[in-house]
């Protein structure tokens, strides 16, 4: 290649990169959250403070995972989903999503703090730190639930979710939409899926309920603890002992682990945040991919250009 050339196409290759990753770099970041009406398991453990729990069902969850899990109640997640929730998720491991991190989510008790519900119309609340698009489901367990025992898919209705909605409008850090509670009775568990549709990455949660607006007990004698979620101050409290996005920062890459990725500096958070508040929402990542790929073309065109003048150039 002639020395011309290769100064041109190393002058075009090194002026589109920057230009390509500064548009990557502006995606915003993966969605989280969690169940907060009624109380997810994580968020209930995270209300009582992670560092000394209150309930013996909370104290256990921290002895068999650590506080960790607790701080990272967003996060509870499988990078790759793509609606294979079976497929990816073990019996005895829905909780914590089959995640090591948040096992003990998963221990079979009758004693985790419970939401008081009656059957009929149900207003579910979902706490989110970044907003996204796609569809929360909403599953109970089947009549005979036992708690006390490890819950497999089986133990879920999964022919009749409860509640089942596409994009809500997220609002004062929830996402609500209505739902509809079958007849049950005394302790049962609700089981929500948030499958986004601008990635394959999916959100899960456990919520402990009984039914009868109360009067559930972990054993004949002593009345399970009442579930109550975590305050936003608590909630901004621990947010930097988090390793999961809080208000978009963070992971910008759903496939891989939580980790704060590199890219999260403040130039490029503020630039995803900008995206978000002007409305950059789920087609967003698709609008900075085809941004990358019209920078592509536009070098490979460049490119083309500079050797068909110097294919002319040596020709004369």
């Amino acid at each position: 290649m002639p020395a011309r050339l290769r100064q041109a196409v190393t002058i075009a290759a090194l002026g589109a990169s920057p230009l390509a990753l500064t548009v990557l770099c502006a995606v915003p970041a993966s969605a989280h959250g969690t169940m907060g009406d009624p109380v997810s398991r994580v968020a209930q453990c995270y209300a009582e403070n992670p560092e000394s729990p209150t309930s013996d069902a909370c104290r256990a969850a921290v002895a068999a995972g650590g506080t960790q899990a607790l701080y990272d109640w967003n996060g509870i997640r499988v990078g790759d989903a793509n609606g294979r929730h079976q497929e990816l998720i073990p019996d005895g491991r829905l909780c914590g999503a089959g995640n090591e991190e948040f096992k003990g989510l998963d221990l079979p008790r009758a004693d985790w703090p419970a939401t008081g519900v009656r059957d009929g119309s149900y207003t579910f609340r979902y706490r989110v730190t970044a907003p996204h698009k796609g569809t929360f489901t909403v599953y109970i367990t089947k009549p005979g639930y036992d708690p006390a025992k490890p819950l497999a898919w089986k133990d879920l209705d999964l022919s009749a979710p409860v509640a089942q909605a596409t994009d809500p409008v997220a609002a004062n850090g929830f996402y609500t939409f209505s739902g509809t509670l079958p007849q049950r009775s005394g302790r049962q568990l609700l089981y929500a899926v948030w499958q986004r549709s601008d990635s394959p990455e999916a959100f899960y949660s456990c919520s402990d309920v009984t039914f009868g607006g109360g009067g559930a007990t972990a054993t004949d004698s002593t009345p399970a603890p009442t579930a109550s979620a975590p305050s936003d101050r608590q909630i901004a409290a621990g947010a930097d002992k988090s390793t999961v996005e809080h208000h978009g920062h963070g992971d910008q890459d759903a496939a891989t682990s939580a980790e704060p990725a590199a890219a999260d500096t403040p130039k490029a958070a503020g630039a995803a945040e900008n995206l978000a508040a002007t409305g950059g929402g789920g087609s967003t990542p698709y609008l900075a991919m085809g941004g990358a790929a019209v920078l592509a073309l536009g070098s490979a065109a460049l490119f083309a250009s500079v050797r068909r003048r110097a294919t002319t150039s040596g020709r004369r």
